[in-house]
């Protein structure tokens, strides 16, 4: 690849291939990329042309969509367009609310099984490590044994890799307390910080597209944490990808949702919980 193709300017994506390629994105992942996102997936098909040397976007599509080799460039690109902007403790209210959720659970309940968490979309995996932290202090709060379990999902390979590793630089805790910092966490060279492997332990990761909810593993939880997610996807799939989430969860089960990401889902088994700062759903619990 000579120098001269890495400094030009691609030409501009004409309205068919954006039609194309959104029509690619939303079969295969159920993103939609509306108008006002063009740019944004034009630079990042950039990008990745030039470090290919691949010249124009039809020939990169035909690549990623029918090449033998095509779904390692597609893995690759998924993790170019699927935003990752992540940090520990990010959303306070809705931490809080998940909190006085398992303080206030009969203590029988978290006696006989396990408390499992879900945290879904969860990019490099500070959102189920803090899911962790957090049910980690409520157990020893109740005077409970630790048992209890955090699973993280992504679409993003290199992401969940990333997770998996739990090695983050310093400005991904700035949100943690200084105790927390110290009690969950080794330093590292070079202002790294490493998850403690006592609670590593408890959190696994896995790769699960939404789209294939359908036919995930994940059954019977306490809790389901699924925020700045449900945004990339059209109405109609968002309510999909709810009700199969609300089957997930266990009578009594809770699910936290980013505020704002849906305005008119309701669901039989469900009862939205009181909060002026979070959206969050519990499952009913049937009487007998």
């Amino acid at each position: 690849m000579s120098p001269s193709w890495m400094l030009k300017n691609l030409p501009e994506m004409d309205e068919r291939q954006f039609q194309q390629w959104q029509t690619l994105i939303e079969k295969r992942t159920g993103m939609s990329l509306p108008p006002e996102r063009k740019t944004f997936l034009q630079t990042n098909l950039g990008i990745r042309m030039r470090e290919i040397g691949c010249q124009n976007y039809q020939e990169y599509y035909e690549q990623v969509s029918n090449s033998p080799a095509g779904f390692i460039e597609w893995a690759i690109l998924v993790d170019r367009l699927t935003v990752q902007e992540t940090r520990f403790y990010r959303d306070e209210h809705a931490y809080s609310l998940m909190v006085d959720y398992i303080l206030t659970r009969p203590l029988a309940v978290f006696r006989k099984t396990p408390i499992e968490a879900w945290s879904v979309g969860c990019a490099t995996g500070e959102e189920a490590y803090t899911i962790a932290m957090l049910i980690d202090e409520c157990m020893e709060t109740l005077g409970l044994e630790k048992y209890y379990g955090v699973t993280g999902t992504d679409i993003s390979k290199p992401a969940l890799e990333k997770a998996r590793t739990g090695i983050y630089p310093a400005r991904k805790l700035v949100t943690l307390s200084e105790e927390r910092k110290q009690r969950y966490f080794n330093v590292k060279p070079r202002n790294q910080y490493e998850v403690i492997p006592a609670l590593k332990e408890r959190v696994c990761f896995a790769r699960i597209n939404v789209l294939d909810l359908r036919d995930a593993p994940m059954h019977g939880m306490n809790i389901i944490y699924c925020q700045n997610l449900l945004i990339y996807f059209r109405r109609w799939r968002r309510k999909e990808i709810l009700n199969r989430l609300a089957e997930r969860l266990i009578p009594g089960g809770l699910l936290i949702l980013g505020q704002g990401e849906i305005v008119d889902w309701q669901h039989p088994l469900l009862e939205r919980v009181p909060s002026d700062t979070t959206l969050a759903f519990i499952r009913r619990i049937e009487k007998n």
